[in-house]
């Protein structure tokens, strides 16, 4: 498909209006190509991103109209917005996903929206652009798209039999600032599709033969949190008609192989438009995990676009980067290195340090666990130790089998020894003498006088030969500088 002037354009203005969405991520699905189709979906993931082997994927990010019916203070694409409009029709959609296709430019779509006269229309539209693609096209390649809170669940259902994952945005972290700033919107109705797409998930696996997904997250119910209200629907089961189970059973049979949104569903929060705390941030999240079985919680830091009175300007001081920073490194410490919500943060401290990440800033604070003999702590431990990842626990685990571990097999495995080493003995030795006291630690840890002997960073054990080295070595039984007799 050659672009027209028009579809350039439009493609112009809803590729940047899509630019503040963030959630987007591997697709967590594998679907092979066939003979007749086009395209394939691998676990690796389809997004603007690294996959686990290095690979670069690339995703079309577009929305399907910047037009929106609601005036939120925090969007570019707010009503009362003047900016240039455009609206892609669903063929137009179809037609260009499977033209950057074709010449290499991408392996999959993720679509939002603005909402244009409705959630039911909006929501229409979409399933338009992906039937499309699925049917007429026979493309197979990685879709993700929007869940539009409000629209008739029925729409949302069938969507997502045919897309690999929807997400439905939080916009806010709590319910008074989604008032405040968002007031034609309700947590309500955010949280019932996001309740919706988890049921179906979960009868989607029961009727395919499959155990559901369990949650990355220990325990089933989040406990309740001060100031946050979760919202209707949460937790409990959503009430489903016999004639909505009925319909599900027919669609599943239409769709046989297929599951319901199999690389699970997310959301994203804004961060920085409202005063919420990452206290509240973070157990919020942890609560969505827990209730909604979410894959990611995306948190994108607040940027004032729209220069309204009630928003903190950001013109000066920048986004708060450093702050979503050190949310995605909390949540990061939720979803694979078992710790809770309450050990990260304490309403004591209901920000977190800027200065450390959030499991040094644990480490440090804690000491009484520490040291850790590597040779004999299970993983769960192992993956309290700042500077040991998943990876590398495994590693150490499956090493420590064959034979006693030293400080040089540790940093092989890929264990981070400039934090690790204040934390750990191997073989009841510390790599260096280290008083595990809070403040010598902390001042090591933030630069101050950091370094790893040569031993084990490799520098001054080899150097470029010099003519003395030769004079020295050709004296017999003598020994160069450099090691050679």
């Amino acid at each position: 498909m050659a672009l027209s002037q028009e579809i350039f354009e439009k493609l112009e203005i809803l590729t940047d209006a899509a630019k503040y969405d963030v959630a987007c991520t591997s697709s967590g699905s594998s679907r092979r190509g066939v003979k007749g189709t086009m395209g394939n979906t691998v676990a690796g993931g389809i997004c603007h991103c690294f996959a686990a082997d290095g690979r670069c994927i690339s995703l079309l990010k577009i929305l399907q109209t910047n037009e929106c019916v609601y005036d939120c203070k925090y969007c570019c694409n707010r009503c009362s917005n003047d900016i240039p409009r455009a609206t892609f029709t669903p063929e137009e959609i179809a037609e260009l996903t499977v033209s950057f296709y074709r010449r290499n430019y991408i392996e999959g779509l993720f679509l939002s929206s603005g909402i244009r006269r409705n959630p039911d229309y909006t929501m229409e539209q979409i399933y338009r652009a992906v039937s499309l693609l699925r049917t007429r096209y026979r493309f197979r390649g990685y879709i993700h798209v929007k869940a539009i809170p409000g629209a008739d669940p029925f729409l949302i259902e069938k969507t997502g039999w045919i897309v690999d994952r929807m997400s439905v945005n939080l916009e806010l972290p709590t319910a008074d600032g989604l008032k405040m700033l968002a007031p034609q919107k309700s947590r309500k109705k955010i949280l019932t599709p996001m309740r919706q797409i988890q049921m179906v998930r979960k009868e989607s696996f029961l009727l395919s033969g499959h155990a559901p997904e369990r949650s990355y997250l220990r325990g089933e119910v989040a406990s309740p949190v001060p100031g946050i209200a979760v919202g209707a629907g949460a937790p409990g089961e959503i009430d489903r008609t016999p004639e909505q189970r009925q319909r599900q059973y027919a669609m599943q049979e239409s769709h046989p192989g297929s599951s319901f949104v199999p690389a699970g569903q997310s959301t994203q929060m804004i961060i920085g438009a409202t005063q919420e705390s990452d206290y509240q941030i973070v157990h919020m999240a942890e609560a969505l995990y827990q209730q909604f079985d979410l894959k990611r919680v995306f948190y994108s830091a607040f940027i004032n676009t729209t220069r309204d009175d009630m928003l903190p300007d950001t013109s000066e001081s920048g986004p708060p980067l450093l702050r979503e920073h050190r949310l995605y490194q909390a949540d990061f410490l939720m979803r694979f290195y078992q710790f809770r919500a309450e050990e990260i943060i304490t309403p004591e401290q209901p920000n977190l340090n800027v200065q450390l990440d959030p499991k040094c800033n644990w480490a440090v604070n804690h000491l009484e666990h520490f040291p850790v003999e590597v040779q004999t702590a299970d993983y769960h431990t192992l993956l309290r130790i700042p500077g040991v990842g998943v990876k590398s626990a495994r590693r150490i685990l499956t090493a420590r089998k064959m034979g006693s571990l030293d400080y040089n097999a540790l940093k092989k495995f890929g264990v981070v020894l400039k934090r690790a080493m204040y934390f750990i003995t191997c073989n009841g030795k510390m790599m260096m003498p280290v008083r595990l006291n809070r403040e010598f630690i902390l001042a090591n840890l933030l630069g101050l006088g950091e370094k790893l002997p040569p031993a084990i960073t490799g520098e001054s054990t080899y150097r470029q030969m010099s003519l003395a080295d030769f004079d020295a070595a050709a004296l017999p039984g003598s020994v160069s500088s450099a090691g050679i007799v």
